[in-house]
């Protein structure tokens, strides 16, 4: 897996300030993208884990709320995210956020992508489409994603969006 960028502090793609995570590659080619050169699988740096024990010592800061992993698309990176968001997660209680451009429901169809989907909190889900753009939106981009509790909605088999 590669990464485009590791951001300490972040107050733009969750509640709070938070770690980020940038991956690299996706091919859904969104127009008006805002990570255009995260698009390429080969762009950025190899993950090790000298990375993850980054993000680790982070989250472990008082002020930090959590981690949010967005690309690139995190769901086209799935055997070694899963390993490296597992890791994590064994090390910090935090909430976990990740933005896609698969929606959930399409995230339940493949498994891989699930037992991901189920390491995290949060899910803003679907693809950026410039003509829905609305900058008043918190969190996402568009007026389609939407922001969603991954647990609650896994519990009660619907979406149920995460109030904010």
């Amino acid at each position: 897996m590669r990464y485009g960028q590791i951001r300490r502090y972040d107050v733009a793609n969750g509640p709070g300030i938070r770690t980020s995570l940038f991956v690299t590659g996706c091919t859904h080619h969104c127009e008006e993208c805002f990570n255009q050169e995260y698009q390429d699988f080969m762009f950025g740096e190899l993950w090790t884990d000298t990375q993850t024990a980054e993000v680790i010592e982070h989250l472990s800061e008082s002020v930090n709320n959590g981690l949010t992993i967005l690309g690139g698309e995190p769901f086209q990176n799935v055997p070694d995210l899963t390993l490296v968001v597992r890791e994590i997660r064994s090390h910090t209680s935090k909430s976990i956020w990740v933005y896609s451009g698969y929606t959930f429901e399409q995230i339940l169809e493949d498994n891989k992508k699930l037992e991901l989907l189920k390491l995290c909190d949060v899910l803003v889900d679907g693809l950026f489409i410039n003509s829905l753009k609305d900058l008043s939106l918190k969190f996402r981009g568009s007026s389609n994603q939407r922001i969603i509790d991954i647990k609650k909605s896994l519990e009660h088999n619907q979406v149920i969006l995460l109030e904010i």
